[in-house]
């Protein structure tokens, strides 16, 4: 990203050039966003699941640690205010456009790949048998299949497990975040501020933290956090590299 005299790139001056500049990103954006609305009402592939197989899948079914709606927040509000918060300090808008851009398309990037994934893998969660069997009464066809009698939504989202859709995206809003931070604070200037380093991390163990708590509820299997936290990271770091690297460190 330009370093910029403070002051001479205000979202007043360059603003209206920038954003029509940038016109098919935002337009790609929205595009993004519609597919991982639709990829959410669609129904997952509904895998065998036979008796000898719900020894792994009879853990109890708890509500989330971190619910759904605070994943947005922290994973993309928190970036976008901080992103902001630096813009008013230099007011230079290439910096908050690219960098909120690119925040945008490591999350909702992550988002179809993650809801894809899903829906074609169709993993039982950890607490399917609870889905499944509210009452606890097992109920199976004669090829030894479920005969789910639970709810229909909540079967539905039992069959979401792989990969953990709060892990990848914890770790494509969050790292993205963190690596902004390295650059504005200067970290890897090689002057030895380990305060610095901390304050690069703390978004980093925030995402291991999601990622964790999904394993503590019982909502998915260690795997499924593993690939979520790998598929947020691999999607940052692409993003990363296309909106901000250039002259950034």
């Amino acid at each position: 990203m330009r370093e910029a005299p403070p002051g001479s790139h205000t979202i007043r001056t360059h603003g209206y050039k920038l954003a029509r500049n940038h016109m098919h990103d935002w337009l790609i954006l929205v595009l993004l966003g519609v597919i991982v609305l639709v990829l959410n009402l669609t129904h997952p592939f509904y895998r065998f699941v036979g008796k000898d197989m719900m020894t792994d899948l009879k853990y109890p079914l708890k509500e989330n640690t971190v619910p759904v709606w605070a994943v947005p927040i922290y994973a993309v509000l928190l970036p976008v205010i901080i992103f902001t918060g630096f813009y008013f300090r230099r007011r230079d808008v290439y910096d908050l456009h690219h960098a909120v851009l690119g925040l945008f398309y490591a999350v909702l990037i992550t988002g179809v790949l993650t809801d894809s994934i899903k829906n074609a893998v169709g993993r039982p969660r950890p607490d399917f048998f609870w889905r499944c069997f509210p009452d606890g009464k097992d109920v199976y066809d004669a090829l030894g299949d479920v005969i789910c009698h639970g709810d229909a939504s909540v079967i539905k989202e039992g069959h979401k497990s792989f990969p953990s859709g709060h892990t990848s995206w914890s770790f494509a809003g969050l790292s993205f975040l963190s690596l902004y931070l390295a650059g504005k604070i200067k970290c890897f200037d090689r002057r030895g501020h380990v305060a610095k380093l901390c304050i690069v991390l703390v978004p980093l163990l925030l995402a291991a933290l999601v990622g964790v708590s999904r394993v503590d509820d019982y909502w998915h299997h260690w795997q499924d956090v593993f690939a979520g936290g790998l598929l947020g990271l691999l999607q940052f770091d692409y993003d990363f590299i296309v909106y901000l690297m250039p002259g950034f460190f």
